[in-house]
């Protein structure tokens, strides 16, 4: 039997040898979860300042994708993409290329990379099954936020568990405008064949993308608070229930407005990563 620093080594060695692949795969993902989330934007944006629009999570915005022309073929890229996107994340996770090492907060994240592949899967899952039967499981549902809450609330210690993620989650928000401010992106971007005035506008896209997106992860965090206090799993929500809540405010259409500019200038940050972020595979 195999003992674990050999399965590490094998899949190291597997890594290596498929990182051409795994980098083409990156890249491409990077540009797909753009994609996605230029897509929320911009349908929040219309939902704030017109008429057509709505607000919506990830999945919503796969299958308004889907609705244009050629989109069934859209979506199959966008299902390789964001497959790819996962896999370049599980190899963060498992094989720790960037040295995050083993202390609690190297730890740390190396499990948010695995969730966020996990994500991605069930998105790209998703996006294939949309495309080639014309609807997806859960089609129109949402992201299932309070489905997996619920499960969750069910184990033993349930709400403190959610309560757990909540803070978690509101953590991961202070963290992000935290790189936002001080631009500490940037250490994972190769910039330097771009001129200045690129740079520095790929730079502000990062800085209002990652900040606008720390907003709706406060609000994420915050609905997971409340549901775990309460004990009511639908009190629950993702980025569509986020973009929602902006919109019921008293400034509601200008703060959706704001925040759905946010949310397109992370997009197309992402798509910048899909172009010049720095992956190494092994």
């Amino acid at each position: 039997m195999r003992n674990l620093p050999d399965v590490k080594q094998q899949a190291r060695d597997a890594a290596h040898d498929a990182a051409p692949w795994i980098v083409r795969l990156a890249r491409l993902g990077y540009a797909s979860k753009g994609v996605v989330y230029v897509t929320i934007g911009v349908l929040a944006a219309r939902a704030a300042l017109t008429t057509g629009g709505q607000t919506t999570d990830t999945r919503g915005a796969v299958e308004r994708i889907g609705e244009q022309p050629f989109g069934q073929a859209m979506l199959f890229v966008l299902a390789l993409g964001l497959l790819g996107y996962a896999l370049w994340q599980a190899v963060r996770s498992v094989l720790d290329p960037e040295g995050q090492g083993h202390q609690p907060k190297g730890v740390v994240k190396r499990a948010g990379y695995g969730m966020v592949a996990l994500a991605y899967i069930s998105l790209a899952v998703f996006s294939f099954t949309l495309a080639s039967r014309g609807r997806g499981p859960g089609s129109g549902g949402g992201d299932g936020t309070d489905d997996w809450t619920a499960r969750l609330m069910n184990q033993p210690f349930g709400p403190w568990l959610v309560g757990l993620v909540g803070l978690g989650v509101l953590g991961v928000a202070a963290r992000q405008l935290w790189m936002a401010v001080r631009k500490d992106f940037l250490k994972w971007l190769d910039l330097g064949s771009l001129d200045a005035r690129t740079r520095q506008g790929v730079t502000r896209l990062g800085q209002i993308g990652i900040a606008a997106r720390a907003v709706v992860l406060a609000l994420i965090g915050w609905f997971l608070l409340q549901a775990a206090w309460t004990e009511t799993p639908s009190r629950a929500g993702g980025m569509g229930e986020a973009l929602r809540t902006l919109e019921r405010t008293p400034l509601g259409p200008w703060l959706l407005a704001l925040v759905s500019v946010g949310v397109i200038a992370y997009g197309l940050y992402a798509v910048a990563q899909g172009r010049y972020r720095r992956i190494r595979v092994a």
